[in-house]
């Protein structure tokens, strides 16, 4: 027997090729090709994480370098050095090697022992991965909202969430620059909600038993999603524009600035209802207010005008963060 003949043992001798499309022959292709389905779907897992991650993140490094875009740089006093985006890149790749990649090797197996289909074709068309990439987005975003909190109690901000902090104008590549144990902390909620799904599956909650290409998805959307809100910029087309419960650059860059509020990822519903978005909403009215006093002035006066504000907020970010480290310490010599 053939190699391919062998390594294609999974795939059903009455599968129809002629009606798969193009994705979905090259999907079985490289299951073929690599022989194992668990390594495949690691490799394949891993290179896609790295290809999405610095993909979205490598337009934002040359938005950077480009004065033009300044006059929508959300702290325009504030651009990463190529010193500060190389600091950022090697501490983000350790993540991903040391931490990201056992992670995702050992998902996949767990994942497919409640069902995940992985190698299988045809592929889930839109009406099956739409909902639960939903799903996944609000378990997500639900998930950090909480843990995000607790990352900003003493200890835990002190020894593992004030790297993340480094930054308080944060960028593209910033998005996974953290502590690995925060890495793996907060990427439980990318996952899990994934494997919850798997089990509710399982056990008959739902009726389409996931597949990794809805993972592949959602994962694409998810670092999407999070290299843009730590990216810096709001232009007029950014989607919080379009739907006024999304997060976006412009909410999320006032937690790196402001030190609190403001802690869920996609989605502004947790803030607001549970009220850490007092500071942010009391800012974004004094600017506005700011503006609307002074119709006839300047740009170049109204960034001033902007710019004091937003020192005035870090500073109250700074005293807080400064009153986090003091309590931490006090209560290790108590």
């Amino acid at each position: 027997m053939s190699h391919n003949a062998t390594s294609a043992a999974f795939y059903p001798p009455d599968l129809d090729f002629t009606s798969l499309s193009w994705v979905e022959k090259q999907w079985m292709n490289w299951y073929i090709y690599i022989g194992n389905p668990v390594l495949a779907t690691g490799l394949m897992s891993f290179l896609m994480h790295e290809l999405v991650y610095f993909g979205r993140c490598i337009p934002w490094v040359i938005i950077d370098a480009i004065p033009y875009f300044r006059r929508w740089k959300l702290q325009p006093g504030k651009i990463p050095t190529p010193k500060e985006q190389w600091e950022c890149t090697k501490q983000v790749l350790f993540s991903h090697f040391m931490v990201e990649l056992p992670v995702i090797w050992l998902f996949h197996p767990m994942a497919e022992a409640f069902g995940m289909r992985t190698y299988q074709v045809p592929l889930p068309g839109f009406k099956e991965w739409a909902p639960q990439v939903a799903f996944f987005f609000f378990f997500e975003d639900m998930y950090h909202y909480f843990m995000h909190q607790a990352l900003h109690y003493g200890p835990l901000y002190k020894h593992i969430h004030k790297i993340h902090h480094k930054y308080s104008a944060p960028f593209g590549l910033a998005a996974e620059y953290a502590h690995p144990a925060e890495v793996a902390m907060l990427g439980t909620g990318t996952i899990g909600g994934p494997i919850l799904y798997c089990i509710l599956t399982f056990y008959g909650a739902f009726s389409a038993n996931l597949h990794i290409f809805s993972m592949y998805i959602w994962i694409t959307l998810r670092l999407f999603q999070a290299i843009d809100a730590h990216s810096g910029y709001d232009f007029p087309w950014s989607l919080q524009h379009w739907l006024p419960f999304w997060s976006g650059a412009e909410h999320h860059d006032f937690h790196h600035m402001a030190f609190t509020n403001n802690f869920s990822t996609s989605f502004r519903w947790w803030d607001r209802v549970l009220g850490t978005d007092d500071k942010y909403r009391a800012y974004r009215k004094r600017v506005q207010a700011a503006k609307a006093a002074k119709k006839n002035a300047s740009k170049e006066e109204l960034d001033q005008m902007e710019q004091k504000l937003m020192a005035e907020f870090e500073a109250d970010g700074l005293r807080a963060e400064a009153e986090v480290l003091r309590a931490t310490e006090k209560q290790k010599t108590q």
